[in-house]
């Protein structure tokens, strides 16, 4: 059973913090599976990938992306970034930085769902490639 026989739904009409809800561990999973590319100890993989799944990481990683993005893939970008979730942003993140990371998973999310996996894996590549630099930068610190 794959993940979209187990959601009937189009994935549109998902509220947009279910598709990020799936999302973030798409996301995770990708972070992680890029970091063992160039393994080392698992407690600096660890750290490492704890700074690329931040609300500011996803953050820059929406905007590196975000002009190759189709405008049905925009929208669904905007539905993560304006859905009001019912907590508040954890203390260290920026309520903007967390807002657009919840757009980002509700993207990933939304094309896992649908079955994109194309897609899904240009975008989720194109953006690390984009970003890596900054946490690159971050883990010498």
């Amino acid at each position: 059973m794959t993940l979209s026989d187990a959601v009937k739904k189009d994935p549109r009409e998902l509220n947009p913090l279910q598709m990020a809800y799936v999302g973030d561990t798409v996301h995770d999973l990708f972070v992680r599976s890029r970091l063992m590319q160039r393994p080392s100890s698992v407690g600096r993989m660890h750290k490492q990938a704890v700074r690329m799944v931040s609300a500011a990481a996803q953050a820059r990683m929406l905007e590196a992306i975000a002009p190759e993005l189709t405008q049905e893939e925009a929208d669904i970008a905007r539905r993560g970034r304006n859905a009001q979730a019912k907590h508040a942003a954890p203390k260290n993140a920026d309520p903007a930085d967390y807002a657009h990371a919840t757009g980002l998973e509700a993207l990933w999310g939304y094309l896992y769902i649908k079955g994109e996996t194309a897609r899904l894996c240009e975008l989720v590549g194109m953006a690390l490639e984009r970003t890596e630099t900054l946490w690159l930068k971050q883990n010498s610190k």
